[in-house]
């Protein structure tokens, strides 16, 4: 009679094993408690919130000029020319005034600064939550999100300092997660209140085009939507167009603007002589048209599957819209909410890298893109937080130094190049990115 075979079980995964099983399925999204990453950030922030403005003095910069630019606009000055502040002219567009006109209301003229941090305290939260959503809706992997958090500069400049960049990155992303949405409309409205706020958003005007012409399916809609874009500017600025139009198109988007090397975060390494040149400013121009051109002719226009020349021909020759029906609808399908956040921020890094002088408050525009960015290049979680770690440093350094302002450059350099390298899948029509594939393997 035969022996019973013996049948060894198999051994149980250590603990230690399942822990770090768990905590990178919920880092990477791949648990129930992945949905609970975001919300308990956001609760940790606010209350990071609450202990800088009871622990931190307070930084006076741009709130007093601002207030008292205000102040002079009541008193029913209307040529920008002559309304200035203690820190220089009013060179921001009409939606700035309006803001900080009811802030100057809310807060005694100016005066209640403690009440201004806190205003600036939950506009930075809510700008958070809706930085949050769009990376949730373009399936962000919940790792990167501590990152939104951690940036010791950016809560300097909406708690510290209540610099007017705050409202104008607030209605970039609120424009990018209604057009996430495909809410073009909301999209559209919001983009160009906050280039009422402050030009720096013109960045991203050509991504933003692109999504629009793309994403609502009809050339008319684009060109209503265009026309509606222009036309709120034009009524923002009616107060000041009706009495001195030259005034205040020349300093409100003046684009010849005169900078000054002791305040430059990202050119300093370059001398004081170069920065100064024209010479300079205008390979930074060519650096920045070109290196657009190549993102638009080979990666932001890949859903319409056709050339840049293809699209134009029709209109210029035939007076023909540049896509038909059909193919417009083809287009719009592959303008997914993780296109349009690759396509903006990629757009608004470009134009940072090329910036003829960044200050500190530009960061507001960098610190929430570097993460996503960094990850649609495909970077390992551990370079992407090297990476993040690096870039805040250098724009925590007060003054910058040579040393500084080439990380700055250097990082938003690698950002730039990669995720065009590392994002190409992204563009290409009816097709998924790599990552997408891997993350849908993992699920399985």
């Amino acid at each position: 009679m035969a022996a019973p075979s013996k049948t060894s079980d198999p051994k149980p995964t250590p603990f230690y094993q399942q822990a770090i099983q768990l905590a990178f399925d919920v880092a990477n999204g791949r648990h129930a408690l992945s949905k609970l990453i975001p919300p308990a950030l956001f609760l940790a922030d606010a209350l990071l919130c609450g202990l800088i403005i009871w622990k931190v003095p307070y930084t006076e910069i741009d709130w007093t000029a601002y207030m008292e630019q205000v102040s002079q606009i009541l008193s029913g000055e209307r040529d920008y020319t002559k309304i200035r502040g203690g820190t220089g002219p009013l060179v921001y567009p009409a939606a700035h005034v309006y803001i900080y006109t009811g802030l100057y209301h809310l807060t005694d003229e100016g005066t209640n600064i403690l009440l201004a941090q806190q205003l600036f305290a939950g506009l930075y939260m809510v700008t958070l939550a809706v930085v949050m959503a769009c990376y949730w809706q373009a399936k962000a992997p919940p790792y990167l999100f501590p990152l939104l958090i951690l940036s010791k500069r950016l809560h300097s400049i909406f708690v510290l300092r209540c610099f007017n960049d705050c409202f104008a990155v607030l209605f970039l992303w609120l424009a990018i997660f209604f057009l996430q949405r495909r809410n073009w409309q909301a999209g559209a409205l919001l983009y160009t209140l906050g280039l009422g706020v402050k030009m720096t958003l013109l960045l991203s005007l050509p991504a933003v085009g692109i999504v629009l012409f793309l994403g609502s399916g009809s050339f008319v809609t684009t060109l209503l939507l265009v026309a509606t874009m222009i036309l709120v500017q034009v009524l923002i600025g009616v107060p000041f167009l009706a009495h001195y139009p030259t005034e205040y198109l020349s300093r409100a988007f003046e684009l010849s603007r005169q900078f000054f090397f002791k305040w430059t975060v990202n050119w300093r390494f370059v001398g004081e002589e170069a920065f100064l040149s024209k010479g300079f400013a205008l390979t930074l121009l060519a650096l920045h048209v070109g290196v657009l051109g190549i993102f638009v002719t080979t990666r932001w226009l890949k859903p319409a599957r056709k050339s840049l020349i293809q699209l134009i021909s029709p209109l210029v020759f035939a007076g023909k819209p540049p896509l038909t029906g059909p193919e417009h609808r083809a287009a719009a399908r592959d303008v997914t909410p993780r296109y349009i956040l690759t396509t903006i921020l990629s757009a608004n890094a470009v134009g940072i890298l090329f910036a003829r002088s960044l200050h500190y408050q530009f960061y507001a525009y960098v610190a929430w893109s570097t993460p996503f960015l960094l990850w649609r290049a495909g970077l390992h979680p551990v370079l992407v937080y090297l990476l993040w770690a690096v870039q805040e440093w250098a724009w925590n350094v007060f003054p910058s130094t040579p040393a500084s302002s080439a990380v700055v450059v250097g990082v938003l350099g690698v950002t730039v190049a990669g995720v065009w390298f590392g994002a190409r899948e992204e563009w290409e029509p009816g097709t998924k990115s790599s990552s997408a594939k891997k993350e849908e393997a993992a699920m399985r």
